[in-house]
């Protein structure tokens, strides 16, 4: 039996839920962020409790930042600006959200924001060891450049410094002459081991081969720089347009495993953990999801990395699994609600 969780407003046109499920964000064509909670603990139904304009232009997308930095939002707006809104109550106030950060281009519009947490260890001169919690922020932008953002206080989320800046090329030093790039997508690994080094996979829509094909790129901490160490792709398809990519969060695998969505369907990829004498991960595509007409243009791991959602352009949800024979199938579809 079906049952409505949240009523959203016409012209909603994304929507995202905050780390613990418990909070819904969405967007809206006329630029109204919309935040909506639950009442009641034991209800699963959720009603809209905030709202704030974030622009004239409408919403594209709507990103919460990780718990440990407070309750904000990333929206990425119709022009292709990316702001940070906080909520905040001051001086026995209501609690509002409110606009805290901007990120933008002169030159180029915000195609996607993605954030992920790192610790690493910081040894003092009197052998100190402190260790340093800290928030980065992924940019995609339509001319082809990705920017990484820094945040080491989470009380202070206007301080975001510019930790990085380059192209999603398999040469990292190489630079390309402006593209123009109609989306792009970012995922963070979002379960990183010890002494693994942060990383995330990036893959772009656009008129210029070379920067579409889906890297991993990897912080290289003694050099203090980003370096892609696998191209999620087939010789034969690294000029292919990349919609969606998806880093499954990792429980006791030996490897890693990423979805990647072209116009040829849904690749299932396995990354390995050891890097080879170029520091470069072997890659292996296991699985090739197809036989649907639709592009994939958003996906999602379940919390066990064993089930990944899918939608598109035919307005269907699909399920897809693993068997025990390594064989992904297609486990249940949905049809959207008339």
């Amino acid at each position: 039996m079906e049952k409505s969780l949240a009523t959203l407003d016409n012209g909603t046109t994304c929507s995202a839920w905050n780390y613990s499920g418990q909070r819904l964000a969405t967007g809206s064509v006329d630029g109204t962020l919309s935040i909506f909670d639950s009442c009641d603990p034991a209800s699963t139904s959720f009603k809209c409790t905030s709202k704030a304009r974030v622009g004239e232009s409408g919403v594209v997308k709507v990103v919460w930042i990780p718990p440990l930095f407070g309750d904000a939002v990333a929206c990425i707006d119709g022009n292709g600006s990316s702001s940070l809104w906080e909520e905040l109550a001051e001086d026995a106030q209501a609690v509002e959200w409110k606009h805290c950060k901007s990120f933008q281009s002169n030159s180029a519009k915000v195609l996607d924001v993605q954030f992920g947490v790192f610790r690493t260890i910081l040894k003092m001169y009197v052998q100190l060891v402190i260790v340093f919690v800290c928030s980065s922020q992924v940019v995609a932008y339509s001319g082809g450049q990705v920017k990484v953002y820094e945040l080491s206080n989470p009380l202070e989320l206007k301080n975001w410094q510019l930790q990085a800046e380059f192209q999603n090329l398999t040469d990292s030093v190489a630079k390309l002459a402006k593209a123009s790039c109609f989306s792009a997508s970012v995922s963070w690994n979002p379960q990183r081991g010890d002494g693994q080094e942060m990383s995330f996979v990036l893959g772009f829509n656009s008129d210029t081969p070379q920067l579409n094909s889906s890297k991993v790129w990897e912080f290289d901490l003694d050099h203090q720089r980003w370096v892609p160490v696998a191209e999620l792709a087939l010789p034969e398809d690294r000029k292919d347009q990349v919609f969606s990519v998806a880093w499954a969060p990792n429980i006791g695998r030996p490897y890693e495993v990423i979805a990647v969505a072209t116009h040829k369907g849904i690749a299932i990829w396995h990354l390995g953990s050891n890097p080879d004498t170029d520091g470069r991960l072997s890659v292996e595509r296991v699985a090739l999801l197809s036989g649907y007409e639709a592009e994939v243009w958003q996906m999602e791991w379940d919390m066990s990395g064993m089930t990944l959602a899918t939608t598109g352009t035919d307005g269907m949800v699909r399920l897809w699994q693993s068997n025990l024979n390594g064989i992904w199938h297609e486990q249940a579809a949905f049809e959207p609600a008339t």
